[in-house]
């Protein structure tokens, strides 16, 4: 483990050096408008992916005046990962002239794969049978899954705040999904996945999710993609109704909040930064993977310390505290950071209910600011958390 993580530091520096050297590439038509892209070559890694190899161009530009419009950015991903995976993403923040209008988008196809454990913050690693669900598996258990996922949301300034309302559109396929435990091991019980979709009616091969977001945004972060100050806060109500093609009519609620403490006017890069994320099923049933779960937000960042899709559940609260600081008495080219986190899950299925138990995480970082104008930044952290769960991340831009 500890070469992987060095050899991971000697390809940051390399990114760092190869993008420094790319600069002067980049197009810029003018001072406005300017458009800077980073055809950034990708190393990534985390858990449920293992090791990522291909493409994350980014692109950044502003839509009006920067002096009162917010920079937009997009991020793409071109990836093939050792766990013979592909992953294909595009998620971006448009911010129209005067910050008028807000275009949030978040395209994926992907032909990957994924360990699912059961429901609830109790389901343990180790492979057994339920003791709540007598003929169920809990514990480790792998699928193979396609996922075409299509979300864009437009949200409309309300005044000169910087509080939004919108709507959006969202879908989600999920498709060619395949249960099992190894190739040599037959299975003696039933997949918790195809016993929670067959229980409540939904196909455990293929199903959709289809409707749409009623939003309300406060946007007060300086630079989106790695703030320094202020907050963040979102409310989105989510209805899939069957007219739409969802399998079954279903509602929920998500609440997202971020903070951002600065302990120094003159270096603002060393702050404490807070984040609370709630996901509530409100109504109806969703399918298995479209519950809410650990990693699978936005950017797939939350729940360092364990794997995308570890835990899961009808609701969700999840919190993380992390201290970011610079490396360097006079340039921000290096940093640092340390964090704690905290998730936990209810489950009707299991008869868990929400702060039964919490499932905590920690962990620590290494940053490489390598544009400081847009604070584009490679990131590597490990976390720790329980019962032997741990975890490498190597990604582009601050966790949240």
């Amino acid at each position: 483990m500890k070469y992987s993580i060095l050899l991971s530091l000697a390809l940051i520096l390399i990114m760092s050096i190869n993008v420094r050297a790319q600069d002067s590439l980049i197009y810029k038509p003018n001072k406005i408008n300017s458009f800077k892209w980073v055809p950034l070559p990708a190393v990534g890694s985390n858990p449920a992916n293992g090791w990522m190899f291909g493409l994350a161009p980014s692109a950044t530009w502003y839509m009006g005046n920067p002096l009162d419009t917010k920079m937009s950015n997009l991020v793409g991903n071109f990836l093939y990962t050792t766990k013979q995976q592909w992953i294909f993403s595009s998620r971006s923040n448009v911010f129209l002239d005067k910050n008028s209008l807000i275009l949030v988008g978040d395209w994926r196809y992907f032909i990957t794969s994924q360990p699912t454990f059961g429901l609830g913050s109790g389901a343990p690693n180790e492979l057994g049978e339920d003791p709540n669900l007598p003929g169920v598996f809990q514990g480790e258990q792998q699928m193979d899954f396609s996922l075409i996922r299509f979300y864009e949301t437009v949200l409309k300034r309300v005044g000169t705040s910087n509080f939004y309302l919108g709507m959006g559109y969202h879908f989600d396929l999920h498709s060619k999904i395949e249960n099992f435990i190894d190739e040599k091991t037959p299975p003696t019980l039933e997949f918790a996945h195809d016993y929670y979709n067959r229980t409540l009616g939904f196909d455990t091969d293929r199903y959709i999710l289809s409707g749409i977001t009623l939003n309300a945004v406060l946007e007060n972060r300086d630079v989106a993609v790695s703030p320094y100050e202020k907050n963040f806060a979102l409310v989105s109500y989510k209805i899939n109704p069957t007219i739409l093609g969802s399998d079954q009519n279903s509602s929920t609620i998500l609440l997202d909040y971020r903070h951002y403490f600065n302990l120094s006017q003159i270096r603002k890069r060393h702050l404490i930064a807070l984040w609370g994320l709630g996901n509530f099923l409100v109504s109806g049933n969703l399918p298995y993977m479209n519950l809410p779960s650990i990693g699978w937000d936005m950017f797939g960042r939350s729940g360092r310390a364990y794997a995308q899709g570890r835990f899961r559940g009808e609701s969700m609260v999840y919190s993380e505290a992390e201290y970011r600081f610079p490396l360097q008495k006079n340039k921000e080219t290096f940093g640092g950071t340390v964090f704690v986190n905290a998730a936990s899950f209810s489950s009707r299925t299991v008869n868990e209910k929400l702060f039964e138990t919490i499932n905590p995480g920690y962990g620590v970082g290494f940053r490489v600011m390598i544009n400081k104008q847009n604070r584009t930044t490679i990131t590597a952290d490990y976390g720790w958390g329980q019962k032997g769960n741990s975890g490498f991340y190597l990604n582009v831009n601050e966790t949240f």
